[in-house]
């Protein structure tokens, strides 16, 4: 009874929690006249993915390469197959050539190097990623977020302020930022309380320890993607969701591994030849969908659908 309790209130939390960060996000993208998908993408994403970056670095301390890179890859298939997807369903997502020439080509090149990295393709060594690998993959996710506001600021510059608009109260900008930080705080928090007691549930249902490690572990830590994407488009801010889940994916790769890396050198352990497939395949299927311009509740189906296949397969392993 006390878990199912504390589950009603973290998933509350988990809504409150991703509203905040999002009203937050939006108010400091329009005070900075930032796009709604360049906030997305490195407010929203990175702050998300705070949980796999727990996840990923612990891994990477204890030696478990397949938590370490397991962890990344899981996520990101989850985040676009199945957090795009569910979004998608709710209200189409708006794609600007932008996004298609330049965050989701950046999203399959990174997601491609990781995969030669972790089959050895580049040295034949046994380590995939080494510590110079990942600091390479530091510095590119730098250049990434640098050159993301420098084109952001070329495509949307800033209004010129008149003067009476010129002054104002610092109380606001202060505000959007505490939204943001006590929102992802409270956000995270929730998901960690609901993946933690829905775990004691199922357990205590009878459901097989293997279903519960591919679906509430696996997918747990991309919670928070999940809630601030969902609640994005319910407000109809659909290109904060695409850029939540674009920022985060580019994060996971670059700078999660680049920093898991840092602690251990990560090698290819027991992520199989299907898991990076899949993986790339989702970021290609993104682009293919997103070619018209936006990504359509038919398209969102066909994403979630084959998520659901994939996760079929896993257990099917089991």
């Amino acid at each position: 009874m006390l878990s199912i309790l504390i589950l009603i209130i973290a998933l509350a939390a988990i809504i409150w929690g991703a509203d905040m960060l999002v009203n937050g996000s939006v108010a400091i993208a329009r005070r900075f006249h930032v796009s709604d998908f360049v906030i997305g993408a490195v407010i929203v994403g990175i702050g998300t993915s705070c949980p796999e970056l727990v996840v990923s670095s612990y891994g990477a301390l204890q030696g478990n390469v397949d938590v370490a890179i397991g962890n990344v890859v899981g996520s990101n298939i989850f985040n676009v197959l199945c957090i795009l997807g569910l979004t998608a369903l709710l209200w189409p997502i708006t794609v600007s050539r932008d996004n298609l020439k330049f965050d989701l080509l950046i999203c399959i090149c990174v997601s491609m190097l990781a995969i030669l990295l972790a089959f050895n393709f580049f040295n034949g060594q046994p380590i995939a990623i080494d510590r110079i690998d990942g600091l390479v993959f530091i510095i590119g996710f730098a250049l990434y977020i640098y050159v993301s506001f420098l084109r952001d600021s070329k495509n949307h510059p800033a209004k010129r302020v008149t003067e009476q608009t010129e002054e104002v109260p610092k109380e606001k900008l202060l505000l959007s930022i505490v939204k943001v930080v006590v929102g992802l705080a409270i956000l995270v928090t929730g998901c960690q309380f609901f993946v933690d007691e829905a775990e004691k549930i199922a357990l205590m249902l009878g459901v097989d320890e293997a279903f519960i490690s591919i679906t509430l572990i696996a997918c747990g830590t991309s919670l928070p993607e999940l809630a601030a994407s969902l609640t994005a488009a319910f407000k109809r801010n659909t290109q904060l969701a695409l850029g939540n889940v674009v920022g985060s994916n580019i994060f996971n790769i670059l700078f999660i591994l680049g920093f898991s890396s840092q602690l251990s050198p990560l090698t290819g352990g027991g992520i199989t030849v299907v898991d990076y497939t899949v993986m790339i395949a989702a970021v290609v299927l993104l682009f293919v969908v997103s070619l018209k311009g936006r990504i359509s509740r038919m398209s969102g189906a066909l994403m979630l659908a084959s998520f659901i296949g994939y996760l079929y397969y896993l257990i099917s392993l089991q």
